[in-house]
């Protein structure tokens, strides 16, 4: 951890956590209401995506810890913090839902660089290890969703 302890690397870890939630929640709700022709394929995807993201979720919160930082707090910190978009529409089709979250996840991924800049930036060689990682799920998932759509 940085001598210097400033605010930059948990700041963005927590709008990587913010956005974490609301992409994890969103997968879900994909999850639970895609319908059609590809319905298992999509669904055992989303849920495998889903459990992924929200996997990262504790270890985040964790660093924002170990960097000093207090974390989220509840549902409505994460809805002021995060990028990522609810959607709340009925009746999405599968393709349209397979566009979102593979567009989602590049907004994680750009969540992602920011974090393993201030990391950088501040010395913090643990947190920027991490994302490396992290990274390199979120672009698997956006290549498998991409890839469903024939991209």
């Amino acid at each position: 951890m940085s001598d210097k302890n400033t605010p930059a690397v948990a700041d963005a870890l927590n709008a990587l956590l913010a956005d974490s939630f609301a992409l994890y929640l969103k997968t879900k709700n994909y999850h639970w209401h895609v319908q059609g022709p590809r319905f298992r394929e999509l669904h055992l995807l989303f849920d495998e995506q889903a459990a992924q993201i929200f996997a990262t979720t504790d270890l985040i919160a964790e660093r924002v810890r170990k960097n000093g930082a207090a974390t989220l707090r509840s549902i409505g910190d994460i809805g002021r913090r995060a990028s990522i978009r609810d959607d709340d529409a009925g009746g999405v089709d599968a393709d349209t839902m397979i566009r979102n979250l593979a567009e989602d996840n590049k907004l994680l991924l750009a969540q992602l660089r920011d974090v393993k800049s201030a990391a950088e930036a501040d010395g913090d060689i643990a947190t920027s290890g991490l994302v490396d990682g992290w990274a390199d799920e979120t672009q698997q998932r956006i290549w498998f969703l991409e890839a469903t759509l024939g991209y």
